[in-house]
């Protein structure tokens, strides 16, 4: 049986527990149509090493495979696109590295990647943006700037859209939409705004690009 604790130190400074398997399995059950959606999206606040990530990821290409499994490109992006709506954010650094490689060994093991194929390193770059390192308390991330949380979309034919937003302003607006307040009417594109948008892209140029201050595909 796994060791649902690294330490008790670690317990004591930051109360990390990990949920078991057998727990995390029945817990997604509960949305399960959610988790074998592909494009639905998970944000986990205290993802740890990935426990509820990469059993979410796994359910989504079990989806891919089902739905895409005959054509080796749907294949790919789609499984791409699976990975691009997990997110998580981790307080300690050394959880949130083994998240990232975590996640990434479940997608390339599916595709069957090696580092060197664009496809893995596309997937490198996604989870670099979409796991963070920070505190979903305050927001922030391990260096104080705000979290930034990235909207992936995919357009079809292999090409993917990226904004961002930030995750402090993404959860004081969630609730103007609510029925019964003053801005229920609006749509959703009038209230969250993106703090940048990026032009599209393919998994090639989400491969080269290792510097999020950089246009994909510019220098």
């Amino acid at each position: 049986m796994a060791t649902l604790i690294k330490s008790k130190q670690r317990v004591a400074d930051h109360g990390e527990v990990f949920t078991p398997k057998w727990l995390v399995e029945k817990m997604l059950d509960l949305v399960k149509g959610e988790t074998e959606r592909i494009d639905s999206r998970f944000l986990e606040p205290a993802c740890g090493s990935g426990n509820f990530l990469v059993p979410i990821l796994q359910r989504k290409l079990a989806a891919v495979e089902l739905k895409f499994g005959k054509s080796q490109f749907e294949k790919e992006n789609y499984a791409l696109l699976g990975l691009m709506c997990c997110y998580g954010i981790e307080l300690l650094a050394d959880n949130i590295t083994e998240c990232r490689a975590n996640m990434l060994e479940v997608f390339s093991d599916y595709l069957s990647l090696t580092p060197g194929d664009e496809l893995y390193r596309a997937g490198s770059h996604v989870l670099s943006v979409n796991l963070i390192h920070g505190d979903a308390m305050t927001m922030r991330e391990d260096g104080g700037a705000p979290i930034t949380v990235v909207e992936w979309g995919y357009r079809g034919k292999g090409i993917f859209q990226r904004r961002d937003f930030r995750l402090d302003v993404l959860v004081g607006m969630a609730g103007f939409a609510e029925e019964g307040t003053l801005f229920a009417g609006l749509g959703k594109h009038e209230i969250f705004t993106p703090t940048r948008d990026y032009p599209q892209a393919k998994a090639s140029d989400l491969a080269r690009f290792d510097d999020k201050a950089q246009s994909w595909g510019v220098q």
